[in-house]
């Protein structure tokens, strides 16, 4: 018997996406579960690309950070209540901020090496509607009742309860390993950087400026489906100035003099759900669909942010872009100067600022800054933590459609655990 031939691996087109706008948290998608959110974008993308159709698509991958016991299934109960064929198959996955991106890639993969020909990723997630967990100490009384082999055992287990136990255990931002939140991590990184107050105000405005132009100039009507009255991105401040960002107090990095770090200079806790659609070229082909652009490289890394991150910052919580990107460019062949577009996912101005400066000390060269985050990011949109690779894909590949000719767009998201996902989008 002969040995089965590898298969040759096939471009993976980016067709287009649809998403939610994206809320504060505890406003008008207060009530609105991961599901919910995601089902209404996942049905925006099924109608735009008319979907609807037996075996249209070939599977969807998406997931979310923060998951109620319900959620453990939430792909495939997204699917099952969206307009999409209810015998496509889907499956959740999760990797902190970079999961939307992860998911994109896992679906792209799939797509190149031919075991399917079209899918769709995403994510959702609701800073409003996170879950609340039991006390601990009232988990283990309810188990040991339960075990229990009669029903004097089940009430002695039961009489140790106290009002202390009743006290749910409510999430919080920050990492097991350190104890600090992902803000105080990115103060740190900071100080190490020598990021100012005065840059990081800077880039958030400019971020607020970029997305209402975008969204004055009709860029986003393909890409946003209106949600529970909402038809914009509700953190959306078009008239962020620097001068006014400047007049807000710091909230992180308290710890240390001069703290640098403001809520108007930070990403709000957020509510909402992206999603993309990927294809092979026939199967766009087939169905008169033309790409914006086209996946053709990924790389994922991760820090050793318990040591580096507390120490100096140089491996900080949210710098694994900073050895990510390195990596797939050296694989790929090319250098910064090589992209027209860089979208960096803005968790914190500071954290953006911080990586661009670790590309530059690790010889990358430096970004314009006219070619970065173009249309606005996560400053102005909001971070719905699992959604934000998606908006960024789908968001990137519109960008290159729109100059019109070929062109070469690099993706950075970092992610809490001190990881980052990274990835290339070109169009011919």
């Amino acid at each position: 018997m002969s040995p089965v031939q590898p298969p040759v691996a096939r471009r993976v087109a980016v067709i287009g996406g649809t998403r939610v706008p994206f809320a504060r948290s505890d406003g008008p998608y207060a009530t609105a579960s991961n599901q919910e959110m995601l089902t209404a974008a996942l049905d925006g993308l099924v109608a735009r690309f008319g979907l609807q159709g037996p075996g249209a698509v070939g599977e969807f991958v998406g997931g979310a950070v923060l998951k109620h016991s319900r959620d453990f299934n939430l792909a495939r109960e997204t699917v099952l209540g969206s307009t999409l064929d209810a015998r496509t198959p889907a499956y959740d996955l999760q990797q902190a901020c970079g999961t939307g991106l992860q998911a994109v890639i896992a679906a792209a993969n799939k797509i190149a090496l031919g075991q399917i020909e079209s899918a769709v990723a995403g994510g959702a997630d609701t800073a409003s509607d996170a879950p609340l967990g039991v006390n601990d100490r009232l988990r283990r009384i309810l188990l040991e009742a339960r075990r229990a082999k009669s029903a004097g055992a089940r009430l002695r287990a039961l009489a140790r309860v106290r009002p202390a136990h009743l006290v749910p255990d409510i999430p919080r931002n920050a990492e097991p390993r350190t104890g600090l939140s992902m803000g105080e991590h990115a103060a740190v990184t900071a100080r190490a950087w020598g990021v100012t107050r005065e840059e990081q105000d800077a880039l958030a405005a400019a971020s607020h400026q970029r997305l209402a132009a975008a969204y004055e100039r009709g860029f986003f009507q393909d890409l946003v489906v209106p949600f529970r009255g909402l038809a914009r991105d509700q953190n959306l401040r078009p008239g962020s100035t620097p001068a006014k960002l400047a007049a807000l107090k710091p909230v992180f990095g308290l710890d240390a003099p001069d703290p640098t770090m403001t809520a108007g200079n930070s990403t709000p806790l957020t509510d909402g759900a992206a999603t993309v659609l990927l294809a092979s070229e026939e199967w766009a082909r087939a169905r008169g669909l033309r790409p914006l652009a086209y996946l053709t490289a990924h790389e994922t890394a991760a820090v050793d942010f318990p040591h580096g991150d507390v120490a100096d910052g140089e491996d900080g919580l949210l710098m694994a872009p900073a050895y990510a990107v390195p990596r797939m460019l050296e694989r790929a062949g090319l250098a910064l100067a090589d992209f027209d577009l860089v979208e960096v996912h803005e968790a914190f101005a500071s954290q953006v600022l911080a990586t661009l400066a670790a590309w530059e000390k690790r010889g990358l060269g430096p970004v314009d800054r006219d070619r970065l985050n173009v249309a606005g990011s996560s400053l102005a949109t909001g971070h719905p933590f699992a959604a934000t690779g998606a908006r960024i894909v789908a968001t990137l590949a519109a960008l290159l459609a729109e100059r019109g000719g070929p062109g070469r767009g690099l993706i950075s998201v970092c992610a809490a655990g001190g990881q980052g996902v990274t990835a290339v989008l070109e169009r011919d």
